[in-house]
């Protein structure tokens, strides 16, 4: 693994320096770890690495060396690969440290690459929010940017999505896709994902036009069960309230009240999603109806205060 991994580094970088295309027996005298002397074994491992370096983004270009279109060679040119030189002004810089300060992302990724493009410019903004990370998320931004359908165990099954994005919502990180096996949109909290993801290959799906995933969000997990979809009233404070309509939407709305308080709608066919999903805004929220859903939430929290004690 150790070798091939070398090999991957050696191969972009030559593509990369060369002015002309470069023929697989070219590369094969020129890289270290060399490739097999079997041409046919030395066939199989170049296209395992070319496909390896186009599943990591890298844009390995092929084109004809004699007239007569009978042999390829491969390069990587330049423009395609790096990024155009951005020239950031100032004033661009100084937004851009605003928000990187006002949204601390988890190991300081967003400092790292203001550093790269250019520096901090001005004054930081006081921390609005901290962005936790999981094992996980990455391997589903790379299957959400390439896509890539992911497996992976939940709740004690296998799933299998399609994934349209990655979306944080109260503090969570959730990705929300079209489940193969149900044929229909389902959101999953990424922290209870068991185990990594696998991804399959690239171009696995394609998604629907102009995809929001945002808007998948709002309807899940509460929305998809097993049971009879029930609808439900929930108070919200005014402390809250506009986080819950960016959430929910306006139309979730059913009042509206004079301290700015709000009281929202809500299909539940989840229960234990909707009852998390409640506990999520503490104190700001209060379940009115129905009464059945009422007081199972009041027994439910009773039973999580009985079991901290």
């Amino acid at each position: 693994m150790t070798d091939r991994v070398e090999r991957l580094v050696n191969l972009t970088a030559t593509l990369l320096d060369t002015r002309r295309p470069l023929t697989l027996d070219d590369l094969a005298e020129r890289l270290e770890p060399a490739y097999p002397s079997d041409k046919a074994a030395q066939r199989r491992a170049f296209e395992r690495d070319k496909e390896t370096l186009r599943d990591l983004g890298v844009p390995i270009t092929i084109e004809t060396i004699d007239a007569l279109g009978g042999e390829q060679g491969y390069r990587i040119r330049p423009e395609d690969y790096y990024l155009p030189e951005l020239a950031l002004a100032a004033e661009e810089r100084a937004a851009l440290h605003v928000a990187v300060t006002a949204v601390r992302l988890f190991g300081g990724a967003g400092r790292e690459g203001l550093r790269k493009l250019g520096g901090f410019e001005g004054t930081g903004a006081a921390p609005l929010a901290h962005l936790e990370s999981t094992p996980a998320l990455a391997e589903l931004f790379d299957a959400v940017a390439k896509r890539r359908v992911v497996t992976f165990e939940y709740r004690g099954e296998t799933r299998r999505l399609e994934p349209y994005g990655v979306v944080h919502r109260f503090g969570h990180w959730y990705v929300v896709g079209r489940d193969q096996d149900r044929e229909a949109p389902r959101a999953f909290r990424v922290e209870r994902i068991e185990g990594e993801p696998s991804a399959g290959d690239a171009g696995g799906f394609v998604p629907p036009p102009e995809v929001d995933p945002a808007e998948y969000l709002r309807a899940d997990p509460m929305t998809y069960g097993e049971e009879e979809p029930v609808e439900a009233h929930v108070l919200v404070d005014a402390t809250r309230a506009a986080w819950v309509i960016d959430e929910l939407g306006d139309d979730a709305v059913v009042e509206r009240r004079d301290d700015e308080a709000i009281v929202v709608a809500l299909s539940v066919a989840n229960r234990a999603a909707f009852r998390t999903w409640v506990l999520n805004l503490l104190e700001h929220a209060e379940v009115l109806e129905p009464l059945d859903l009422r007081a199972e939430m009041i027994e439910w929290l009773r039973d999580l205060v009985a079991r901290a004690k």
